[in-house]
């Protein structure tokens, strides 16, 4: 049955005409790619604006008003009007909620120091590893979700889970204070985020439906670049330091413990669940069975010296920065960085779904790796679901529409974790 269903739905996605979201043959995977535009030109610096940052809107990571004024001062494909435009609206909220602190109005001062470690966070995108401005502002972020996060109730707490020669940081919310042992969602990110942006995905939803929310930097995400932590291709080696920090706490129930992985995480997760079956459900936005395949199908990672001429400044810095990430120096590097880099669902027996896009499941070679990880896991609870770009949920991750992500994982959620 559960193959007989991903046919199902393969076949009537493919029986959709084809956008401009990937090459009209299939074959390329541009992760950044959009099916409409949202408001620049410059397709990179769109999807960041209408994915990530619009996206965040319903999650209190920014504001529809103060989104669109910055963007309305930003150079399309120009990072360095990028970087201070966001960077300017984010003092500007700040000091707002510091004010609104000193006064005594928490629930004000939490929300508008949300939006301003956000917009910190938004304004370091596309800035190059080198840049001094990188690690300040990301230290600005995190202290500010620190600050906000103590005015929740149950409050958002900062942890650190020691891992070799550094920490993983990361973020836990209480469903409640009962001190009751809880289900929990443990949010993975993946290869351009930071714990912040996965609070601002899903945190709200996992809240609301009674559900402790657990986010944590993995080597190669965050801040860790700063200090020799790029990405690896044994991560579920720094999982199992998670999940044991996890479930350390008496507030985690140990039999009701999901992780969920969107873009790069759709890989560390199952491949932890393929090593650690303390992991009860599993579920992937979208599934990575192999990475170096991917990554050899994305534009940037083949790119020629003519290609790379004509991006965007904006575009150009993004590609750079994924690849400082990664520990390499120039984007065709990437593809071997990521040889080995895989999971094999059939060592997976717990609950597994695949969540992805209408537009992103029209790539190929996402279609063989979802066709792979479904004909492989062996709970038979295991599916694969694809939202429609009608309903403005077709981009990468999804990040466009968070309300109808959080409906669809935790009410499958709700179902296997019995």
């Amino acid at each position: 049955m559960k193959n007989y269903v991903s046919f199902l739905v393969s076949f009537a996605v493919l029986l959709l005409p084809l956008s401009n979201v990937h090459a009209e043959d299939g074959n390329a995977f541009d992760a950044h790619a959009t099916t409409f535009s949202y408001f620049f030109n410059d397709s990179d610096m769109d999807f960041h604006f209408g994915n990530i940052i619009l996206g965040a809107v319903t999650n209190g990571g920014a504001e529809v008003g103060e989104a669109f004024y910055a963007a309305s001062r930003i150079k399309d494909g120009d990072t360095a009007s990028w970087h201070s435009e966001w960077y300017a609206l984010a003092k500007r909220v700040e000091a707002r909620g510091d004010k609104a602190l000193k006064a005594g109005h928490r629930v004000s001062a939490r929300e508008q120091l949300l939006r301003a470690a956000y917009y910190y966070r938004i304004s370091l995108m596309a800035m190059p590893g080198d840049n001094p401005e990188l690690e300040k502002r990301g230290k600005k972020c995190r202290s500010l979700m620190k600050q906000a996060g103590q005015l929740f109730d149950p409050p958002l707490e900062y942890f650190e889970v020691p891992f070799e020669d550094t920490v993983l940081p990361g973020f836990f919310r209480k469903a409640d204070n009962s001190g009751k042992p809880a289900k929990t969602l443990l949010m993975i990110g993946g290869g351009e985020t930071y714990i912040e942006d996965l609070f601002f995905y899903i945190a709200r939803q996992s809240h609301d439906r009674g559900y402790n929310f657990m986010t944590i930097d993995l080597p190669g995400q965050g801040m860790l670049p700063h200090y020799g932590h790029v990405f690896r291709t044994d991560t579920n080696v720094p999982m199992k330091a998670v999940v044991d920090y996890a479930l350390s706490r008496p507030d985690v129930d140990p039999a009701m413990l999901a992780a969920y992985g969107i873009s790069g995480g759709g890989l560390f997760v199952p491949q932890a669940a393929m090593h650690d079956p303390r992991i009860k459900a599993i579920a992937m936005s979208s599934g990575v069975v192999d990475a170096y395949a991917l990554f050899a199908t994305m534009p940037a990672a083949f790119a020629t010296e003519k290609d790379m001429k004509s991006w965007t400044p904006f575009h150009a810095a993004v590609v750079d920065a994924i690849c400082w990430r990664y520990g390499v120096d120039k984007p065709s590097q990437l593809i071997e960085a990521n040889r080995g880099n895989t999971f094999d669902s059939t060592k997976i027996h717990v609950p597994a779904l695949l969540l992805m896009g209408e537009g992103e499941y029209r790539s190929k070679e996402v279609q063989r790796q979802q066709k792979i990880a479904l004909d492989g896991f062996t709970d038979s609870r295991s599916k694969m679901v694809i939202t429609p770009s009608d309903e403005g949920a077709t981009n990468h991750c999804l990040m466009e529409n968070r309300s109808l992500v959080g409906a669809v994982l935790f009410d499958w959620l709700d179902e296997v974790l019995k």
